[in-house]
């Protein structure tokens, strides 16, 4: 994903938790995981050449959460938005466990690229989450998409691309 948007003109800048870059299993605790997030904002922003870029976040299933969640608690500067792919609405066969109540504070746009077949949210159940927050957050459904948004019958490469595509529409 990154080197495909990167190669449609976005500087993407990619990072492991803490957990996963010491090869564990186990994700640490949300504090240390919101840590690692804003350490890498900070990071960013640091950077001169990119000092007054528009910043936009995003991240896969846990990844794209934390994101909300720092976005959400604020303290970060400017978001220009945050492409969220296959955001985990709740852990499978629990749909009453919503993962939902900050998001209503995420006052930048939000793209949510889900899966028709996702386990952690299907559009069906996301698409009343993203209408209750307004026209800044918008729903792009993968037909056939799993959670690794790979469609049966489809070359990965054909399903990336049209994800691509669409990320690269949100953040222009």
């Amino acid at each position: 994903m990154a080197q495909a948007l990167s190669s449609r003109g976005l500087d993407v800048v990619t990072f492991d938790f803490l957990y996963a870059h010491a090869g564990r299993r186990l994700p640490d605790k949300n504090d240390t995981l919101e840590a690692t997030w804003r350490a890498l904002i900070g990071a960013v922003r640091a950077r001169a050449d990119v000092a007054h870029a528009r910043l936009f976040l995003g991240g896969k299933s846990m990844g794209g959460r934390i994101a909300t969640q720092v976005a959400a608690r604020g303290n970060v500067g400017d978001i220009a938005g945050l492409a969220l792919m296959s955001y985990p609405l709740h852990p499978p066969g629990k749909p009453e466990r919503l993962r939902t109540a900050h998001l209503p504070r995420v006052h930048a746009p939000m793209l949510f690229v889900q899966g028709s077949r996702d386990p952690f949210g299907t559009p069906d159940e996301l698409s009343s989450v993203v209408g209750s927050l307004g026209p800044n957050a918008h729903l792009f459904v993968v037909k056939g998409g799993d959670h690794s948004l790979s469609v049966r019958g489809q070359p990965p490469d054909e399903t990336m691309a049209t994800v691509v595509d669409e990320v690269a529409r949100f953040c222009a």
